[in-house]
């Protein structure tokens, strides 16, 4: 990864974040995780594949009084996000580590809340990056099915798992969780009216025995194509990614 960094606002300017120059720079993706999880004060949040930190602090910043738990891979990105905490005033343990071999220091824990937004893109039918820290936050290096069975035994009874992904990636996730988590709730995210959702929110309960549920899609950008400089956002998009607010599930 490069020396060089930049310093990003998100939710308004409320959290500052610094990350790679190059390489994995977060979009909006993550802020979508972080606003679309049911978390309450006191309840515990592990998110796997951190990065910088930057779902696990957008939560954090929504939800005051939560015990915050990164684990990433990659040990740059790691030390960036113990930096993030601190400047923005966050209390939150970072590990370094795999999670297809948990460290020991997660192996007898448990969460409330497990949450992922794993890479995206299936090296056997796509071309790799060059720059290493972008290839391993966006090619699939470790299986999908891995990042469910990690979520699934750090839930505690009734925890929930939290997924952002491409939609042609939920077949896979929904086979992953078969037998290990239920009632799956998704949640498509349409680009554009008249487009096909392009990514999903999923949700998923230990132990749950609700039926399946998809949602109708919510809609990210006004208009049917972009014509103009700047955002287009539709409200609620714009009150989630500058004001922090929550993207709910519908009941």
């Amino acid at each position: 990864m490069s020396a060089a960094v930049t310093e990003n606002g998100y939710l308004g300017g409320k959290l500052r974040l610094r990350q790679p120059a190059r390489g994995y720079r977060a979009g909006v993706d993550p802020v979508l995780l972080a606003a679309s999880v049911p978390a309450m004060p006191g309840q515990r949040v592990l998110e796997l594949g951190c990065g910088i930190g930057t779902a696990l602090f957008c939560l954090g910043t929504r939800v005051a009084g939560l015990e915050l738990t990164g684990l990433e891979v990659q040990a740059e990105y790691a030390a960036l996000a113990e930096g993030n905490a601190v400047s923005n005033g966050i209390s939150a343990r970072i590990i370094v580590g795999d999670l297809a071999r948990m460290p020991d220091a997660l192996k007898q824990a448990q969460f409330d809340h497990v949450i992922a937004n794993p890479p995206y893109f299936d090296r056997a039918a796509s071309t790799a990056a060059r720059d290493p820290g972008r290839e391993l936050a966006m090619g699939e290096d470790t299986p999908l099915a891995a990042w469910v069975d990690a979520a699934a035994r750090r839930l505690a009874p009734k925890g929930y798992a939290s997924f952002i992904h491409r939609s042609e990636r939920l077949p896979d996730l929904l086979g992953a969780l078969q037998g290990r988590l239920g009632s799956v709730k998704v949640l498509p995210l349409q680009s554009r009216q008249g487009r096909d959702a392009g990514l999903i929110l999923l949700r998923a309960r230990k132990g749950g025995r609700a039926a399946f549920r998809l949602h109708a899609p919510v809609l990210m950008h006004e208009g049917t194509r972009h014509e103009q400089d700047g955002e287009s956002y539709t409200p609620l998009l714009r009150a989630v990614l500058r004001e922090g607010a929550e993207l709910a599930f519908p009941e």
